[in-house]
């Protein structure tokens, strides 16, 4: 993309895993948590990437970027994670410059998520693209992607079916309950967790199992009982976590730790306990599915349940991606005028340049010269002036290479290299 005067480098480029490649164990050890992240950035800055967005969710994990060779954003993602690269070769992806902006497109507006037409992942864009914002490692390239995405988004939300209906993790979780738990409403569950996943789980609980008999346990108690206040639910401190176990019939994990947050040490049954652990990595010790009575259900599992809905929105696949074609054009067309945008900046100075001699001129030899109204009329007629040579340029008719070679003949124009 070097002729686009985006970035000091020549490409952009995509690098990461998904549910489709990389199984919940291969995810996790290439999840990033939100310290990794900063982390990451600020050491991709220091390396000198202009423009870089980090996303990791319990079914991706993603770098997109520009950068001299993709292997600087794998050894980037690497160094910060606990996965390496031979492990990334397995299960990874790599996409360069436009088929890793069709990939981003689809990635935001739900085209590629486990569950189609699943938009939580659109906010979790936008939080990359604020942290990148911040850091100061968002170039004007991401940010009009980033706001390209979430209007072919949000345009796909209004104008198409595609995300009716309530299927999402959560919901999928509750899915399962409903259809493998008798009598749920008479059964006590206790959920681990009140992170996004955590409170959207805790919601659809609450309208679909009609359970009076939820209790939230979080590390941080303030959380669940925000949560909690809303819908009169009951909160028991972390060091509870154990006996709250032993006296429930379904348990939700719903933590975002590194490492196991439930060990076989905290689970004492004599009845069945069902277990479904929502995250990434996996927060329920792999040793617990050994235990009797316990049944141990990972969002993977969650994941793959089609229902009516999911089959539903299929059908609307075809009008979201011609949205997403229709903003992907504007987005290109904005693209192609960072090629010429150089040569109508200088056309521009060169036009001032003139227009400044001439009104010196003009205000030495004429009489009662009015300079500041003289100021503001050439200065209309150069923005029209410029804006003609621009359009001119964006016709798909127009050879736009040559244009460019022309205009800077005829006005001996001097780029700014910057």
């Amino acid at each position: 993309m070097k002729d686009y005067h985006i970035s000091k480098h020549n490409s952009f480029y995509t690098i990461g895993l998904n549910y489709k490649k990389a199984d919940a164990v291969a995810r996790g050890k290439f999840s990033l948590d939100e310290v990794a992240v900063n982390k990451l950035l600020i050491e991709a800055k220091n390396q000198g990437i202009d423009g870089l967005l980090a996303t990791s969710t319990c079914n991706r994990t993603e770098l997109h970027g520009f950068a001299q060779h993709p292997f600087q954003l794998i050894k980037l993602l690497c160094d910060h994670s606990n996965g390496t690269v031979e492990a990334f070769q397995e299960v990874a992806y790599v996409y360069k410059n436009k088929e890793a902006i069709n990939h981003l497109f689809r990635v935001g507006t739900g085209l590629d998520s486990q569950i189609l037409g699943d938009f939580e992942i659109i906010s979790q864009l936008k939080q990359s693209f604020k942290r990148s914002k911040e850091l100061g490692i968002a170039n004007p390239f991401i940010e009009r992607l980033c706001n390209s995405i979430i209007q072919a988004s949000k345009r796909i939300k209004n104008e198409t079916e595609i995300s009716s209906g309530a299927t999402s993790v959560a919901f999928a979780s509750v899915q399962y309950i409903l259809r493998n738990v008798k009598n749920v409403s008479e059964k006590n569950i206790l959920l681990f967790g009140t992170g996004k996943i955590g409170r959207n789980t805790c919601e659809n609980l609450i309208k679909h199992t009609k359970n009076p008999h939820i209790t939230l346990i979080n590390r941080t108690k303030g959380k669940a009982e925000q949560i909690a206040g809303k819908f009169n639910l009951m909160v028991k401190d972390y060091g509870d976590l154990q006996s709250e176990i032993r006296k429930s019939d379904i348990l939700v994990v719903a933590t975002g730790a590194q490492k196991p947050t439930i060990t076989k040490e905290l689970i004492y049954t004599n009845k069945p306990l069902l277990i479904l652990d929502l995250s990434v990595p996996k927060n329920v010790d792999d040793a617990i599915s050994d235990m009797e009575n316990v049944t141990v259900i990972h969002l993977d599992h969650l994941s793959q349940m089609t229902d009516e809905t999911l089959e539903r929105r299929k059908q609307f696949i075809p009008e979201a991606e011609a949205i997403n074609e229709e903003v992907k054009y504007d987005f290109n067309q904005w693209l192609e005028t960072r090629k010429f945008a150089p040569v109508i900046k200088a056309l521009k100075k060169k036009l001032k340049t003139m227009k400044d001699e001439e009104l010196d001129y003009q205000s030495k030899k004429t009489v009662n010269f009015n300079a500041d109204q003289a100021d503001v009329i050439t200065n209309r007629i150069i923005q029209k002036i410029t804006t003609q040579f621009a359009n001119h340029l964006k016709d798909d008719s127009v050879d736009s290479n040559s244009s460019l070679e022309f205009i800077q003949k005829v006005f001996q124009l001097e780029l700014d290299e910057k």
